[in-house]
């Protein structure tokens, strides 16, 4: 829904999918999302680029976060530093290929700290000499899941973090 959105305004741009998910576990989720990006990229007939292609990423994450981590297990911080860690390497490689601006998908979920995601989008921005794209999403959210279903598309159940899954299971046993 984003490409579509953003091609509805223009027609004329250009557009390129970048991965770089390094937060994503265990490795068949990552396997996954990664698997259905390129087949919504090769069905789109858009570019895609994917840096950490063969770089499942657990240890890079864990190493973000690991300052976070306290003795009750809970994350103080922990989806701050992963929208920092993805959004700083979305805005350098925008940069270094010489791209106009980015955006993220991270901006349809309702689920996400969009202002969080949107202040350090342009931090990054800023940081690498690149613009940052700002459109809100969060509308076409639900439209987008069942675009995605209608398309065979893989469908997360969680954000992509290990410390989200373990949450996930915690709500549902509490709910039983």
């Amino acid at each position: 829904m984003c490409v579509s959105s953003l091609k509805s305004e223009d027609s004329h741009t250009e557009f390129e999918l970048f991965w770089y998910n390094p937060n994503i576990h265990p490795y068949t989720e990552y396997k996954a999302r990664r698997d259905s990006l390129s087949l919504f990229a090769a069905n789109e007939n858009l570019k895609l680029t994917m840096p950490d292609e063969y770089e499942y990423g657990l240890r890079v994450f864990l190493q973000a976060v690991f300052p976070e981590i306290e003795e009750n297990r809970q994350i103080q911080g922990r989806c701050k530093k992963c929208y920092y860690m993805r959004l700083e390497k979305t805005a350098a490689t925008a940069a270094e290929k010489k791209f106009d601006a980015f955006t993220t998908t991270l901006l349809i979920s309702p689920y996400q700290n969009h202002d969080e995601i949107r202040r350090i989008a342009e931090e990054s921005a800023e940081k690498n000499g690149v613009d940052f794209l700002y459109r809100d999403f969060r509308p076409l959210f639900r439209e987008g899941q069942t675009q995605a279903r209608a398309r065979g598309f893989y469908m997360q159940k969680y954000c992509g973090c290990v410390f989200s899954e373990e949450e996930r299971h915690a709500k549902r046993e509490a709910e039983l």
